[in-house]
């Protein structure tokens, strides 16, 4: 069901942390790997069921040419 409101950047990826997809983009945009991220949110650090929906966003994310803002 999709309303009018949605976004994906809303998605949680997380539900044990919450973790939303705009949340996991914007810190790997500031330049952190997986683990910062987990360290970060709490995501993967819970059940484990999002590990491999995480991997595979922060894949995509590479394979679309974005790459995070280093310093």
């Amino acid at each position: 069901m999709s309303s009018k409101n949605d976004n994906p950047d809303d998605e949680v990826l997380c539900f044990c942390s919450g973790t939303r997809r705009g949340k996991i983009r914007d810190l790997y945009m500031q330049g952190m790997d997986i683990k910062e991220i987990a360290a970060i949110t709490g995501a993967m650090t819970g059940c484990g069921g999002c590990e491999w929906e995480i991997e595979y966003y922060l894949k995509e994310l590479q394979q679309h040419g974005i790459k995070p803002n280093r310093a």
